[in-house]
C-alpha cells in the first residue's frame, strides 16, 4: 500500500494505523502512564514555544514520512514539533525537529523500529524516548556535522534538554503525576 493508498483507505475497525513497509499496522491504546507523559510533555512544551513567541507547534500523534520507502511508509509518533509556517493541512508532519515516542513494554521492537527510522529524516535534529515503565529518558541528537550517535544518552535524573527547540524540564517534574513518581 502507498502512502496515498493508506491515506484513503478505511479500516472500519476504529482503530489507528501506521503504515509500514506498504503494510498498515495497528496501533494499541495508550494505557493510563504513557497518555500522561504524552500530555504533559506535550503540553509543556507547547507552554514553553508560546511563550518564546516560536513559530514552532507542537503535535500530537503526527503522521511523519521517513525518507527511507517513503512512498509506502507514514510513522505515527506520540509527539512531534515542527517550525514551518502552518499553511495548508497537511496529512504528514512538514520538516519536524523533534520527535518523541513513549516507550511502553509492549511495543518496544515497534518502538526502537521507529526512531531509527526517523533519523533518515532530513530536519529532525532530536529523537526523544520516554520510558513507562520507570522513570527515564533516552535522546538521540543529530552531531553538527548531520550524523547520529551510534547509542542513545540515558537520562534517569536531573534535566531533559531539548536543544532543537531551547527546552529544559525536570525528569522528576514531568513524571511527578505518573505511578512511578509514588
Amino acid at each position: 500500500m502507498s502512502v496515498d493508498e493508506f491515506l484513503n483507505w478505511e479500516s472500519g475497525d476504529f482503530l489507528t494505523y501506521e503504515l509500514v513497509d506498504g503494510e498498515p499496522r495497528a496501533m494499541a491504546p495508550t494505557n493510563r502512564t504513557h497518555g500522561m507523559l504524552q500530555n504533559e510533555l506535550g503540553s509543556l512544551i507547547r507552554n514553553h514555544l508560546r511563550a518564546k513567541g516560536s513559530p514552532c507547534d507542537v503535535v500530537t500523534a503526527p503522521g511523519v514520512i521517513p525518507r527511507l520507502f517513503a512512498a509506502h511508509n507514514m510513522r505515527v509518533p506520540d509527539l512531534g514539533v515542527t517550525c514551518t509556517p502552518y499553511e495548508t493541512e497537511q496529512a504528514a508532519l512538514p520538516e519536524p525537529v523533534l520527535l518523541v515516542e513513549i516507550l511502553s513494554p509492549s511495543n518496544q521492537p515497534k518502538t526502537w523500529t521507529n526512531v531509527w527510522t526517523y533519523t533518515s529524516i532530513p530536519s529532525v535534529q532530536e529523537i526523544l524516548v520516554l520510558h513507562t515503565s520507570r522513570i527515564a529518558a533516552e535522546l538521540l541528537r543529530r552531531s553538527a556535522d548531520g550524523a547520529w550517535p551510534e547509542r542513545t544518552t540515558v537520562i534517569t535524573e536531573g534535566e531533559l534538554l531539548l536543544d532543537s527547540i531551547d527546552f529544559r524540564v525536570s525528569l522528576a517534574e514531568l513524571y511527578a503525576r505518573t505511578r512511578l513518581a509514588r
